[in-house]
């Protein structure tokens, strides 16, 4: 009855125009010590008012949504969650709570395949994304290669229907496909271009992760084993047998990983061919070959 109360409350005080709903959003959220409080506000006012300018009148669903989605913020809960969706590579992606929340920094893995593939992204291709989550990877690179095929694996079903979606909406469904695998175990097919953004986070630190990424982003996309490298070992095996001659394969890594991921896969035999550093300037994506 409370929480009831205080929402009637929260929706009354939550002023009529769209442009003093952010102002007072961004007021809350920085008293309670939310680091970005106006970029917040603005999300989630867009995420409610859409395209009305700043002088339209909020009706009184739409301030009883906006007083919703504050508290879930005061709570906690990440912007993105809220509305449900982020964008990536300048597409939008519908999350749900079997995947992990695409990041920026993952744009780095783009960037380095859309550099090496050069004017043969204009090419017949095949491109496989290991552990796709929202298909974030898949599709983006898809919308940047016309004539390419594209197949994304995860050993969530959720996961999967929720790419499946996102590729829908992102105008590539009829060139992708997505399936639940546990990696690429069961594939034999070869692939031109393999990318995969895998769990790679140590057990001992994921009790210490930020509690908007630890407690809303799945853990089975985050636990990388004891080490956080255990996925690395199994694609290690397992790149040889589905990578297409001449073609590349693209990691992302966390921060202090690469001379291990290096010498993890090479013992399988592939070659390291560089890597590429992301927003912060540390090694994010690095690269790969069978010789």
């Amino acid at each position: 009855m409370h929480a009831e109360e205080d929402g009637r409350q929260l929706s009354a005080s939550i002023p009529d125009t769209v442009g003093a709903a952010r102002r007072e959003t961004a007021r809350r959220l920085r008293a309670a010590g939310i680091e970005t409080p106006d970029l917040d506000a603005r999300f989630l006012i867009e995420g409610i008012a859409r395209d009305q300018d700043r002088d339209s009148i909020l009706d009184e669903r739409q301030r009883a949504e906006l007083a919703h989605v504050i508290r879930r913020r005061l709570a906690g809960e990440p912007v993105w969650r809220i509305l449900g969706e982020r964008e990536f590579w300048g597409l939008p992606f519908s999350l749900s709570a079997a995947t992990l929340e695409p990041r920026p920094d993952s744009e780095t893995l783009i960037e380095t395949s859309l550099a090496w593939l050069g004017p043969r992204r204009s090419s017949p291709l095949s491109i496989l994304d290991l552990g796709t989550g929202t298909g974030c990877l898949l599709i983006a690179l898809l919308s940047e290669c016309p004539l390419a095929q594209g197949l994304g694996v995860d050993a969530s079903e959720a996961a999967c229907a929720t790419a499946r979606a996102n590729a829908l909406r992102n105008g590539v469904a009829d060139r992708s496909r997505f399936v639940v695998a546990d990696w690429a175990g069961p594939l034999a097919a070869k692939f031109d271009l393999i990318l995969s953004n895998p769990p790679y986070i140590p057990q001992r630190e994921l009790a210490r992760l930020a509690p908007s990424v630890r407690d809303y982003d799945p853990v089975r996309a985050l636990d990388g084993g004891a080490d956080g490298l255990d996925p690395y070992r199994r694609l290690a095996s397992q790149i040889p047998l589905i990578l297409a001659e001449g073609g590349l394969l693209v990691l992302e890594i966390g921060a202090g990983q690469e001379a291990d991921v290096v010498a993890i896969l090479a013992r399988e035999g592939l070659v390291h061919r560089g890597s590429r550093a992301d927003l912060g300037g540390h090694p994010r994506a690095i690269c790969f070959t069978l010789a």
